[in-house]
């Protein structure tokens, strides 16, 4: 899906990378399946423990960046979550040409990169790992990475630390 331009409204906008598994997708949780931090969905065939209240994240989120799918799930995550999510429609997505390696996030830094360009960025992703944040650190334009535990993803607190960074001018470091 192509970046929305608006005339260059979009491009302005700071951008928001997000990872699916271990954001959005819970796993590693223990405890009874009736106390999982999620509702349960099938997406494609696959369980997947979707977090209570993700999706409000998410919009809340959307309203101070371009929110962007940073998953190897690429255009698939349109299919069932904008609507699980109560999205108001369909993100864009990056495509990572085959490079998916699960447990380790460095494989998208190309993509987001090129995305994002000069933009502000916070990326919010479970497998962030020193190539990640050596790359963060060496970009000139604000970049926050934000680690979630796969477990319990995307939380309120990890959504108001992102969005003080915003509000705050993308220097605050948390």
């Amino acid at each position: 899906m192509p970046r929305a331009t608006l005339a260059g409204v979009e491009a302005q906008r700071p951008l928001c990378a997000l990872d699916v598994d271990g954001v959005i997708s819970l796993f590693g949780f223990e405890g009874p399946l009736d106390e999982a931090p999620g509702r349960f969905q099938l997406i494609n065939g696959i369980a997947h423990c979707i977090a209570h209240g993700v999706g409000d994240r998410i919009n809340r989120l959307a309203e101070r960046f371009e929110v962007v799918w940073a998953t190897g799930w690429e255009e698939r995550a349109n299919e069932a979550l904008p609507r699980l999510l109560g999205l108001a429609g369909e993100l864009p997505y990056l495509t990572f040409d085959g490079q998916a390696r699960f447990g380790t996030a460095h494989w998208k830094i190309g993509a987001i990169d090129a995305y994002a360009g000069e933009r502000p960025l916070v990326w919010i992703d479970d497998c962030l790992d020193e190539s990640c944040r050596a790359w963060a650190e060496e970009r000139e334009a604000p970049t926050l990475l934000v680690p979630t535990e796969p477990f319990s993803g995307l939380t309120d607190e990890l959504t108001d630390a992102v969005l003080r960074w915003a509000a705050a001018g993308y220097t605050q470091s948390e």
